[in-house]
């Protein structure tokens, strides 16, 4: 599995975890950062939360964390949360803003 195809199934395997409060997955939220595939498959996610004070914010990169674990050739999983920048709608894909009303 190279590269591209080992970030095609972590970005699958992020889509499986949802914001509890949103019927939309964290990816299509655009709770997503960053995605980075260092040598020897270890990933690297840098994340939001849809708030600081999010209720779920020690389960859902704990979710993410374990969905990413999941995938055969992965060594290790590192996320990160950031607020800078700090999450608004905009970060939205366009089905996630068709799915919540905002189009």
């Amino acid at each position: 599995m190279n590269e591209q195809e080992l970030k095609e199934k972590v970005i699958e395997a992020i889509k499986q975890v949802y914001d509890p409060e949103i019927p939309v997955d964290v990816y299509e939220l655009g709770l997503i950062y960053d995605i980075k595939i260092f040598p020897v498959n270890n990933v690297y996610i840098l994340m939001t939360l849809t708030s600081p004070s999010c209720p779920s914010a020690e389960s859902i990169p704990v979710e993410i964390e374990q969905k990413i674990r999941e995938i055969e050739t992965v060594s290790d999983v590192s996320v990160e949360l950031t607020f800078d920048p700090p999450y608004s709608t905009e970060m939205m894909s366009e089905v996630a803003k068709l799915e919540l009303g905002f189009m």
